[in-house]
Protein backbone atom coordinates (compact mmCIF):
# COMPACT_ATOMS: atom_id res chain seq x y z
CA UNK A 1 0.00 0.00 0.00
CA UNK A 2 0.88 3.52 -0.69
CA UNK A 3 1.88 5.81 2.11
CA UNK A 4 0.40 9.21 2.68
CA UNK A 5 3.79 10.75 2.38
CA UNK A 6 4.10 9.25 -1.03
CA UNK A 7 0.72 10.10 -2.72
CA UNK A 8 1.54 13.70 -1.10
CA UNK A 9 4.27 13.56 -3.41
CA UNK A 10 3.06 11.93 -6.09
CA UNK A 11 -0.22 14.89 -6.36
CA UNK A 12 2.67 17.40 -5.63
CA UNK A 13 4.78 16.77 -9.00
CA UNK A 14 2.09 16.48 -11.23
CA UNK A 15 1.17 20.50 -10.27
CA UNK A 16 2.49 22.00 -13.70
CA UNK A 17 5.04 25.18 -13.85
CA UNK A 18 2.66 28.46 -13.24
CA UNK A 19 -0.24 26.79 -10.93
CA UNK A 20 -0.24 26.22 -7.85
CA UNK A 21 -2.95 24.60 -4.79
CA UNK A 22 -3.32 24.94 -1.59
CA UNK A 23 -2.15 22.11 1.37
CA UNK A 24 -5.59 21.32 1.66
CA UNK A 25 -5.81 20.45 -2.31
CA UNK A 26 -3.25 18.68 -1.74
CA UNK A 27 -4.65 16.91 1.44
CA UNK A 28 -8.15 16.13 -0.73
CA UNK A 29 -6.37 14.78 -3.78
CA UNK A 30 -4.25 12.58 -1.76
CA UNK A 31 -7.28 11.11 -0.11
CA UNK A 32 -7.16 13.00 3.79
CA UNK A 33 -9.02 16.00 3.14
CA UNK A 34 -8.06 17.03 6.74
CA UNK A 35 -4.63 16.08 6.69
CA UNK A 36 -3.06 19.63 5.13
CA UNK A 37 -1.11 20.41 8.18
CA UNK A 38 0.48 17.00 7.72
CA UNK A 39 1.09 17.59 3.85
CA UNK A 40 2.97 20.85 4.85
CA UNK A 41 5.38 18.48 7.23
CA UNK A 42 5.48 16.06 4.90
CA UNK A 43 6.32 19.04 2.50
CA UNK A 44 9.24 20.16 4.71
CA UNK A 45 10.54 17.57 4.36
CA UNK A 46 11.46 17.44 0.35
CA UNK A 47 14.48 18.26 -0.85
CA UNK A 48 14.76 16.69 -4.40
CA UNK A 49 13.60 18.83 -7.28
CA UNK A 50 11.83 17.37 -8.98
CA UNK A 51 8.56 17.67 -6.55
CA UNK A 52 7.71 21.09 -6.86
CA UNK A 53 6.76 21.96 -3.31
CA UNK A 54 7.01 25.14 -3.70
CA UNK A 55 3.82 25.16 -5.80
CA UNK A 56 1.76 24.53 -2.93
CA UNK A 57 0.48 27.71 -0.89
CA UNK A 58 -1.68 28.42 2.28
CA UNK A 59 -5.47 28.61 1.96
CA UNK A 60 -5.79 32.24 2.69
CA UNK A 61 -3.09 33.02 -0.19
CA UNK A 62 -0.35 33.24 1.79
CA UNK A 63 2.87 31.38 0.63
CA UNK A 64 3.37 29.35 3.73
CA UNK A 65 6.63 27.69 4.54
CA UNK A 66 9.90 26.41 3.06
CA UNK A 67 12.17 24.56 3.62
CA UNK A 68 14.79 26.65 1.70
CA UNK A 69 13.19 29.62 2.91
CA UNK A 70 9.76 31.62 2.30
CA UNK A 71 11.57 34.64 0.01
CA UNK A 72 12.92 31.54 -2.33
CA UNK A 73 9.58 30.33 -2.22
CA UNK A 74 7.34 33.40 -2.64
CA UNK A 75 10.22 33.80 -5.83
CA UNK A 76 9.96 30.86 -7.03
CA UNK A 77 5.59 31.41 -7.60
CA UNK A 78 6.60 34.36 -9.27
CA UNK A 79 8.89 32.74 -12.01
Amino acid sequence: MISFKERVFKVVRKIPAGKILTYKEVAEKAGSPRASRAVGNILNTNYDPEIPCHRVIRSDGKVGGYNRGSKLKAKKIQD
